[in-house]
């Protein structure tokens, strides 16, 4: 399909007829972004709408780019996500790049759940009790990066061990990631988007790609999450992210047949 009617139809499928905010000063710039996200990338690759949707939301949080929010939670509901998975992908976004950052995208993300008619607060999907967040944490952990979470903990020092071991494995792993709405496999998607969308955390953009692998995330996956980013970060924090994908995950089979 030529680029310019795929842009206008797959819009119109996520945003409605609605135009948007630049159009009357800007009609260029919007018609690029259209036609770079809407005619060429959400047209090609490995990810769901559902999938787009979550890492567009958790993009928009964690580069507090807030101003599309709102009309990206809009299409996330239009496309069929439920308000749950939506809580649970911008409660995803706390231990990486802060709760504050969360709350405020919280903010106009209730205003339009409210708007749909949707009651708050949603249900509790916490899972965890205060004796079980660390046990419960360190097992997740270790599905994702493996029985070497043992040799970090060990390695740590005494007066780091609260942030090594305690913060990471009760807060990040036990408090978050076991929280029912999303799996495993989705809140490491989700998670080396917003650790990609930061910049600079290239040690732990490698470590979440490996995870991603571990979950059953392909490495034409992640490549297509990063495709999904670039309109929002831009070039080079995609291609920082790009880089460390490569180093971390072989060639798969497509890559080498082309």
């Amino acid at each position: 399909m030529e680029r310019v009617e795929c842009a206008r139809q797959n819009r119109q499928k996520y945003l409605g007829s609605g135009s948007a905010a630049l159009e009357a000063t800007d009609p260029e710039l919007v018609a690029m972004q259209d036609r770079l996200l809407y005619g060429e990338i959400v047209s090609h690759g490995t990810l769901t709408d559902s999938q787009r949707l979550l890492i567009t939301l958790v993009v928009l949080a964690a580069g507090q780019t807030l101003e599309a929010l709102d009309e990206q939670t809009e299409a996330a509901l239009k496309i069929g996500v439920r308000p749950e998975e939506i809580r649970e992908a911008l409660y995803q976004v706390a231990p990486y790049a802060g709760f504050p950052k969360a709350a405020a995208a919280l903010k106009i993300v209730n205003a339009v759940l409210v708007r749909h008619g949707v009651t708050l607060p949603l249900p509790d999907m916490g899972t965890v009790s205060e004796e079980s967040r660390f046990r419960d944490g360190l097992a997740v952990q270790k599905t994702i990066f493996g029985d070497g979470i043992d040799a970090m903990h060990a390695s740590a020092a005494p007066g780091q061990r609260d942030i090594m071991v305690n913060y990471l494995s009760s807060f990040c792993f036990g408090d978050i990631y076991t929280r029912r709405g999303l799996d495993l496999k989705t809140r490491e998607l989700l998670t080396f988007a917003i650790i990609a969308t930061l910049g600079g955390c290239e040690p732990q953009l490698k470590a979440h790609a490996q995870g991603n692998a571990t979950m059953g995330n392909s490495k034409q996956n992640l490549v297509d999450a990063i495709a999904q980013m670039l309109p929002y970060i831009g070039f080079p924090r995609s291609l920082n992210a790009l880089a460390c994908v490569n180093a971390v995950l072989p060639q798969d089979e497509a890559e080498t047949k082309a």
